[in-house]
C-alpha cells in the first residue's frame, strides 16, 4: 500500500533507490548520490504509479512512496512558536 502525502508536505528520504529520475518535462536518470538518506524535501505533486515529485536541495526528483516518509513538523521544531518572556525595565 502506498503512503499518501499532500502537496506541500515535508518528507524525509528513508532509503535510496538504485537510481533517481528527475521530475522534469524530459526526465533523466541520475545516480542515487544526488540525494542522501535523511535529506528532507517538499512534495510538489503526485505522479502515476505511486510516484511523488519532491523538491530537494539539488533539484526535483520522482520518488516512490516506499523511499520517503512524512516529517513530523511538531517534533522538528519544538517550542519554536512560544513567545519570548518580556523583560520589565523600571
Amino acid at each position: 500500500m502506498s503512503k499518501e502525502f499532500a502537496v506541500g508536505d515535508r518528507v524525509r528520504v528513508i532509503a535510496l533507490p538504485r537510481y533517481v529520475k528527475t521530475a522534469e518535462p524530459m526526465p533523466m536518470l541520475r545516480p542515487p548520490n544526488v540525494i542522501h538518506i535523511g535529506e528532507e524535501g517538499i512534495i510538489l505533486d503526485r505522479r502515476p504509479g505511486g510516484y511523488w515529485g519532491v523538491r530537494f536541495t539539488k533539484g526535483a526528483f520522482l520518488m516512490d512512496s516506499q523511499y520517503i516518509e512524512s516529517v513530523d513538523t511538531a517534533s522538528t521544531t519544538p517550542q519554536s512558536h512560544e513567545p519570548l518572556p518580556e523583560s520589565s525595565e523600571t
